[in-house]
């Protein structure tokens, strides 16, 4: 059952890998403003469209979101202040993780459609607070009013609206967004792979145990966090999943934009995808259990 699950995320992000390790040319900034802008608008409607999922659940997940996002930053800040490290190259890194190219097809494949929901919830929430949050403190700047009209928000807008007044859409109209949004979890892992094949580490230093922090922190919140507040079933399972992710290789991207430790960023992100493919038996075991 844990492989069954595994195998695909693996096989397609090994795709990914060796493809770009093979020379073969491989747009990644074109595929992510693609999956980015189009597919994953798409996917949200379709996805909280067909499931029918709660204003509620969707609420809960929310909170949940919340606490473990406050809970990082607190365990974050203290590591940073404590090792003399700049918040604007590792904060970033420990508070976003790869919720979308590896945690939703992880949470599909071990929850199905409804795991799929809650767990674009959780993304939806990342992804907001990525681009806009994430974005000001690695940049330096204030929060950006363009974050206002990205595809995702106005999706997250849509679909919000569909599960508060439970609107359907036609059936041809759900068909074409549907399959769209399929595009999203291959070509999210595919890239995955691709961009870790071209990643350049010259010195792991403080990423390697950042990168450890980042998985141990995460998990050990979500747990705490689901305990206290008796989350149970598959809501807990999308929580310790999502939130045991490695770090999502846009910090990197963005840590190279902004000049802000990239090779440090990438180390976190090289030995946090490696370490979580070496722990996500016991992660799956956990969070399905």
């Amino acid at each position: 059952m844990i492989w069954s699950v595994m195998a695909p995320v693996v096989a397609c992000a090994g795709v990914g890998y060796f493809w770009g390790r093979s020379g073969r040319p491989y747009d990644i900034a074109m595929v992510s403003t693609l999956v980015t802008t189009v597919a994953t608008p798409c996917l949200i409607v379709a996805t909280l469209g067909k499931t029918g999922l709660s204003l509620t659940a969707l609420m809960e997940m929310a909170g949940l979101y919340a606490a473990v996002f406050i809970g990082t930053a607190l365990v974050a800040l203290a590591v940073i202040r404590i090792s003399g490290r700049s918040p604007r190259v590792f904060l970033p890194a420990m508070l976003f993780p790869n919720t979308g190219n590896m945690g939703l097809p992880l949470c599909l494949l071990a929850f199905g459609d409804h795991g799929l929901a809650l767990a674009l919830a959780w993304m939806m929430l990342s992804s907001v607070l990525q681009f806009s949050f994430g974005l000001a403190v690695v940049s330096g700047q204030g929060i950006s009013r363009k974050l206002f009209m990205h595809p995702i928000l106005i999706s997250v807008v849509i679909a919000l609206i569909m599960v508060i007044f439970r609107i359907r859409l036609p059936e041809w109209l759900f068909n074409s967004v549907s399959l769209i949004g399929d595009l999203v979890i291959p070509m999210m892992l595919i890239t995955l792979g691709v961009s870790l094949s071209q990643l350049r580490v010259n010195d792991l230093g403080p990423g390697a145990a950042f990168a450890v922090l980042r998985l141990g922190a995460g998990f050990a919140l979500a747990w705490l966090i689901c305990a206290v507040t008796g989350t149970e079933g598959m809501v807990r399972g999308v929580v310790l999943i999502q939130s045991t992710m490695p770090v999502a290789v846009f910090n990197y991207l963005l840590a190279q934009t902004y000049r802000q430790g990239p090779e440090q960023v990438a180390a976190m992100v090289m030995c946090s995808t490696a370490l979580s493919f070496v722990t996500l038996p016991l992660l799956l075991m956990v969070a399905m259990g």
